[in-house]
């Protein structure tokens, strides 16, 4: 019997560090295989939406749900066992463990006969490296080692934070190849957040620009495409 498809749904949610809201009445919905992106000039509102997500943000208003139940109070672990994924903007890996290690530590009782090699075929190059260390890694290496550490925990709904932050174009384009092929091929549905807004717009299904914690645009990344104006008001950039 397939598994019912999982959704994660921000209702009027307002959030923030310290008893200031960084985001106010912000409501937006995902499920599996869908794509959505955040956009917006730092200090919007971005990251605070996916820490707000996890647990790791103070909800001041609204409720969050997860595949049918209320995670508004949810630990962090719990949400990340109900199968919520996250990939912080600091590589999340352990730098002293290899490449499997790193892996293998993030299985969540799986075995890993079976949850290594799809994980893989995503990413070769770390097949090639499985061996090394951490600190043997490049920067790219270690982006898409701290993507597959995600993954390897089976996430429905994966969260990530300008995965490209700091790499090469090639180094970009192979990442983001292997986060499209893991969406299409594992129905995994995403929230990303990055400054590479063209790459955003060509990823994403849906798209909220953010500006000063509120939600400027919300709708088809195809019809924002479009929006020259709205693009430059609030991300301050003109698409070519």
């Amino acid at each position: 019997m397939p598994k019912p498809t999982i959704e994660l749904r921000f209702d009027d949610v307002t959030a923030g560090y310290g008893g200031l809201p960084v985001l106010e009445h912000l409501s937006f919905s995902v499920r599996e295989g869908e794509r959505l992106g955040l956009i917006g000039r730092n200090g919007a509102g971005k990251t605070t939406t996916l820490a707000t997500a996890m647990g790791l943000a103070d909800l001041m208003k609204g409720r969050i749900h997860f595949g049918g139940d209320d995670i508004s109070s949810a630990s962090t672990y719990a949400r990340s066992r109900a199968g919520l994924g996250y990939v912080p903007q600091s590589r999340d890996i352990f730098p002293s463990l290899t490449v499997e290690e790193n892996l293998l530590s993030g299985l969540q009782g799986r075995s890993a006969s079976v949850a290594l090699p799809p994980i893989y075929a995503l990413f070769p190059r770390l097949k090639e490296r499985r061996r090394n260390g951490g600190t043997q890694l490049s920067g790219g290496e270690q982006q898409m080692l701290s993507v597959a550490r995600a993954l390897v925990g089976q996430p429905r709904i994966l969260l990530l934070d300008e995965p490209l932050e700091g790499l090469a174009p090639m180094v970009r384009e192979e990442l983001m190849d292997a986060i499209v092929r893991m969406s299409d091929q594992l129905g995994v549905g995403c929230i990303i957040v990055e400054q590479h807004v063209d790459v955003v717009l060509e990823f994403s299904n849906n798209v909220i620009v953010l500006e000063r914690g509120l939600a400027a645009y919300a709708g088809s990344a195809a019809v924002l495409s479009g929006e020259e104006a709205l693009l430059n008001r609030t991300i301050g950039i003109q698409k070519c």
